[in-house]
């Protein structure tokens, strides 16, 4: 999708943040003993794109994944990162 600039997750979630709705992206990520050992977390549930990782809203305590660990992200149901 050429309306993201940037090619690193952190820079594209932060231009999704800035720019239209983090609301509407789904982010997968590496999750290891999950099925698949893949997760997705809604933008919604994202709290802080943080410098070294993505923190997302957590029952009891925040969840920290580093951004290497991203290998897709989705905006309105398109594939806007892949790794």
């Amino acid at each position: 999708m050429d309306m993201f600039k940037s090619k690193h997750p952190r820079l594209i979630l932060n231009e999704i943040k800035w720019r239209f709705n983090l609301d509407k992206c789904e982010v997968y990520y590496i999750h290891r003993g999950a099925p698949g050992d893949t997760r997705t977390v809604k933008g919604k549930d994202i709290k802080t794109i943080d410098r070294s990782f993505l923190i997302l809203e957590g029952g009891i305590h925040e969840v920290y994944i580093p951004y290497h660990r991203i290998f897709r992200i989705d905006y309105e149901g398109r594939t806007v990162f892949f790794k």
